[in-house]
């Protein structure tokens, strides 16, 4: 501005005075300015308020005029004028619609009535100025225009066929001349598909149409499907019912398992899920013809009198209504005496649950699993209190007399019944020899075989570990104190039969002896 103002002063100043004046007062003339909103909306039929005021006015600038214009198609076109000598002026189209609120020369505020939405654009408020010239500030105006929504259902019957595959249309959702565009939405249950389409209209508008489409179906019988518009903050919900016609789904009832002869007042009632109701029922038996002592009353068949083998069969009753005709039938069994449950079993009834099948199924698995891998984890521990473990120099003792050979099945000398001490020993006694004789000195004869004898081998079996007897098992009569007699340990007996001697005295696993 200041430049364009430089330039005008050197090119058409009428007096070189005015030209330094406003030269002088360049540096304040930067700090005014028109002030404006960037943007204003507003629905249409509804008010709006287009602000302007000037900033910073000089007491030398003199403010001539205050005029709103809109931008057309490249245009300016003038709205309303403010002068302060020939006062306000509206222009068509908008006269009666605008008006200055408080014409000033700093405020040059507007309303605008009854929007429409040719009045959307870009208006600008200009401040006519002297000697500094025109300033001015824009502002976009964008005018809403709220949707009209509405739903409707269907005119077409909606018909459950079996093997039907095509999608019909059931309901359409609306949403028309909204400005911005709505967003339509369906909520149901139902197991359709929605398609959209948008038409913009010549006004700036746009008209959003959803349909909705579903295979008709027995399950989709009284089902709701709403419609939702979302627009700007609001909400729009609208819903329908489905009406599906459907054939006959037949069912028996009065047939409990427990006819019986002489048994009275039975009846057998057949019992229709129809869209429009079954207006038709028809008894019959397939292989036969009804009993002479049935009555037929619409869907129900009284058998008249006491019961008799002779109205056992296969009952059928088909249904008819607008859509079609299906069937149901029961088996009627007649029992000689009637069946009364034992009181085990109402109490099974009564105490055990309806579990599924499925969850019975599970538990009896986790329970023999448990079971299972309990009986791996006792045959693993007991085969490993049987096994030996570690090498040869750990051999457990089983016998101590110690003249066992590998592989050679032991010969032990008779166990006694009992071994005394000498009566003439005082100190701790050892123990006799075995069969109640004493060791004579141990020799070799010349074929290579010992013989025992003397008080040094006695002294040395005497140290070998040996196993006892309980004292009062192996021993019914009394003994004293210093009489010791043989323990067995169950386990070791029990090991016995699996165990291989060795030279030492004692035992191995065979298992480990032949590996």
């Amino acid at each position: 501005m200041a430049s364009r103002l430089q330039t005008s002063c050197r090119a058409s100043c009428w007096t070189i005075g005015v030209c330094i004046l406003a030269a002088a007062l360049l540096p304040g003339l930067q700090a005014q300015a028109v002030l404006v909103n960037d943007s204003v909306s507003g629905f249409i039929g509804t008010d709006v308020v287009l602000h302007c005021s000037f900033t910073n006015p000089l007491p030398i600038v003199k403010i001539t005029q205050v005029t709103w214009q809109k931008a057309t198609n490249g245009t300016k076109q003038n709205v309303a004028i403010y002068n302060p000598a020939m006062g306000v002026s509206i222009l068509s189209p908008y006269k009666e619609r605008v008006t200055f609120r408080n014409p000033s020369f700093k405020d040059g505020t507007i309303q605008l009535s009854r929007l429409e939405l040719e009045d959307e654009g870009v208006y600008i408020c200009e401040f006519a100025t002297f000697p500094t010239g025109n300033r001015e500030g824009q502002l976009n105006l964008t005018v809403l225009a709220k949707p009209r929504n509405w739903m409707e259902g269907t005119k077409r019957p909606l018909i459950a066929k079996s093997g039907r595959t095509e999608k019909i249309l059931v309901a359409t959702c609306t949403s028309s001349n909204g400005k911005p565009p709505s967003t339509v939405t369906w909520d149901t249950k139902l197991k359709g598909e929605a398609e959209f389409q948008e038409i913009r209209n010549s006004n700036g508008t746009v008209t959003v149409i959803s349909r909705y489409r579903l295979v008709p179906s027995r399950e989709a019988h009284r089902q709701q499907l709403m419609c939702v518009v979302n627009y700007q903050l609001e909400r729009f919900t609208d819903s329908i019912t489905l009406n599906v016609q459907y054939e006959p789904e037949v069912t028996i009832e009065g047939f409990d398992g427990n006819w019986f002869l002489n048994r009275k007042d039975v009846k057998l009632i057949c019992k229709s899920d129809a869209n429009p109701p079954a207006h038709t029922y028809e008894w019959k038996l397939p292989n036969g013809t009804l009993p002479g002592s049935v009555e037929i009353q619409n869907n129900t068949i009284y058998f008249k009198g006491p019961v008799s083998y002779s109205v056992a069969g296969t009952y059928v009753c088909e249904a008819t209504n607008a859509i079609g005709t299906r069937s149901g039938l029961v088996e009627v069994n007649v029992t000689e005496f009637p069946y009364t449950p034992s009181p085990i079993d109402d109490h099974k009834s009564m105490v055990q649950p309806n579990i599924p099948t499925p969850v019975i199924g599970g538990i009896v698995g986790g329970v023999s699993l448990v079971l299972l891998v309990a009986v791996v984890l006792f045959v693993v521990l007991r085969r490993r209190r049987h096994t030996f473990k570690g090498d040869y120099s750990t051999k457990k003792h089983v016998y101590g007399n110690g003249y066992s050979k590998a592989g050679i099945p032991q010969h032990h000398p008779p166990m006694a019944q009992n071994l005394q001490y000498p009566d003439d020993s005082d100190d701790e006694k050892k123990p006799g020899p075995l069969g109640g004789s004493t060791y004579e000195d141990e020799d070799e004869d010349a074929g290579g075989e010992r013989k025992l004898g003397g008080p040094k081998a006695y002294e040395e079996d005497a140290k070998r570990p040996y196993f006892t007897v309980d004292e009062g098992e192996a021993h019914p009569e009394p003994y004293d104190e210093r009489t010791l007699g043989f323990q067995y340990d169950p386990e070791q007996l029990d090991l016995a039969d699996n165990m291989v001697s060795q030279n030492d005295g004692s035992f191995i696993s065979k298992k480990e002896w032949y590996v």
